[in-house]
């Protein structure tokens, strides 16, 4: 039986009921959501300068150092699109709710872990409540903003947070870890997430139930396998290599199961994935584009700190304050090429030259030197990398949530953070690589000798940023050929109960 599928309508048979959850309060629903969103995205690097200060503390092994990174990425990463549907059949508040509380509750473990293997399993923890946590985020807003205008505002606010977290995630944990302990970068998120609660408690409207949730038990389990097995495969060559047994046989059963994963899809009453969603060109280009974004980012956010600390001797605070001209630059073009340009010259030509934006920053700093100076040489790459991240960000998050159905809002929340996961994990594997190689042909090409040594760091740091450039140049031309430039679609407001 062959299915067929709309891929404008949002959901067959339905009919925005008028009534939008939160819309009432939706504007501090937006300050709730954002202390959610930013406490997610700057966990991704927060504990990344804390790495160090932790393994000293708790004596853990350089190859096993990985772990504590690699275990959020893990359960965040495969457990994400199985978040977003619950939140669609559960409630978003319920599952919000959930993801904070629990989120919270593994930082505290993570906090107080006197064990390497407690601290691991914390971070596990938190991935998982950050997979009901995130996509519910987002589908929150997209239900809540449905005016064109607020929603471009809305979303601006909500990606400028998503984007400028990372950033703010290394300068923070520089600040915990040189002035307090590694064990606060767990810690800090009690903070986060107080706020959050009792925000979401407070204004949060409670869905309405119309019909008996179903859940997609087969296609859950094949794409979180899929997932988990293209994150561990990547994960796993920067400890081995390429052609290590259990990197090719991870991935290759990761593309299996992805074919079979859309092959249920495209079969089964009620999918995870409803395909309408990625086959629409709107939503399905913005995907991508987040994709590539999940991509860029990471080389600017791991070699440009390996960079700034190994090469030039910035301290951990130092790189983290280094960082701020691209969050301004993020800020800036996530609030205001939604909200001017988008009417104007529509989501091709936003998200294609922000793409070429960013681009240009990349190239600025691959020219990188042992002796480059910060506001010369470092800040302009710095600064247009933000205006052009900030610029896909925020319209690429529209573009992916247009058009679609309350019931599907989740879902297509939790794809666009599965885009970013999937998208770094690759990259770390394929940019160290990267930076491996050049560093050792320009050591193998150079007379021996200490400042060939630093050179070849810095040789190496450069040539990822030149593959991030790639990246965003090539989300330039799928932008370029895949999104319509035609109007962003709102999503349909949620039904609440009546209060």
């Amino acid at each position: 039986m062959t299915a067929t599928f709309d891929h404008r309508a949002p959901a067959p048979g339905k009919t925005d009921s008028g009534r939008r959850g939160s819309h009432a309060v939706r504007w501090w629903v937006l300050v709730v959501l954002g202390v959610a969103q930013l406490m997610v995205t700057l966990d991704a690097t927060v504990v990344n300068i804390a790495l160090p200060a932790a393994q000293h503390d708790l004596g853990f092994s350089d190859g096993n150092r990985q772990w504590v990174i690699t275990g959020y990425a893990l359960a965040f990463g495969s457990l994400l699109l199985l978040g977003g549907r619950l939140g669609d059949l559960f409630g978003r508040r319920t599952t919000f709710v959930t993801g904070l509380i629990g989120f919270a509750g593994a930082s505290v473990v993570g906090g107080a872990a006197g064990s390497f293997e407690v601290l691991v399993a914390a971070r596990v923890a938190q991935g998982l409540f950050a997979a009901l946590l995130a996509p519910a985020a987002l589908s929150l807003l997209s239900v809540t903003f449905t005016h064109p205008v607020e929603r471009a505002k809305a979303f601006g606010i909500f990606s400028a947070l998503a984007g400028a977290g990372g950033a703010i995630g290394l300068l923070l944990g520089g600040m915990l870890t040189e002035w307090a302990s590694w064990r606060w970068v767990m810690f800090v998120n009690v903070g986060f997430a107080a706020v959050a609660l009792v925000g979401a408690l407070l204004l949060l409207a409670k869905p309405a139930v119309t019909e008996r949730p179903k859940l997609d038990i087969p296609g859950t389990v094949t794409v979180s396998a899929a997932v988990f097995a293209i994150v561990y495969g990547f994960a796993h060559v920067e400890s081995t290599s390429w052609t290590n047994p259990v990197v090719l046989g991870s991935m290759v059963a990761g593309v299996v199961l992805l074919a079979v994963f859309v092959w249920l899809e495209a079969r089964v009453a009620h999918p995870l994935l409803p395909l309408r969603l990625v086959l629409d060109r709107t939503r399905g280009g913005s995907f991508l584009a987040v994709f590539v974004i999940g991509m860029g980012m990471f080389s600017i956010f791991l070699f440009l700190t390996y960079y700034l600390e190994a090469s030039i001797g910035y301290s951990p605070i130092k790189t983290g304050l280094a960082f701020l001209p691209m969050v301004v630059g993020i800020v800036l073009a996530s609030t205001t090429a939604p909200r001017l340009l988008l009417p104007r010259v529509g989501p091709k030509i936003v998200i294609g030259a922000s793409f070429l934006v960013a681009a240009t920053g990349m190239l600025l700093l691959n020219q990188l030197k042992l002796d480059s100076g910060y506001l010369a040489d470092i800040m302009p790459g710095l600064i247009l990398l933000g205006m052009g991240l900030g610029g896909v960000m925020s319209t690429a998050f529209q573009g992916a949530t247009a058009g679609v159905h309350h019931e599907d809002a989740g879902v297509a929340s939790a794809l666009i953070n599965t885009g970013q996961q999937v998208g770094g994990s690759i990259s770390t594997a394929l940019l160290t690589t990267v930076a491996s190689s050049a560093t050792t042909h320009y050591l193998t090409s150079h007379k021996p000798g200490a400042l060939t040594l630093a050179q070849a760091g810095v040789h190496g740091y450069t040539a990822t940023l030149a593959w991030g450039a790639g990246f965003f140049v090539v989300g330039a031309l799928l932008a370029a050929f895949l999104i319509p430039n035609a109007a962003l679609a709102p999503s349909e407001g949620e039904p609440v109960i009546a209060h």
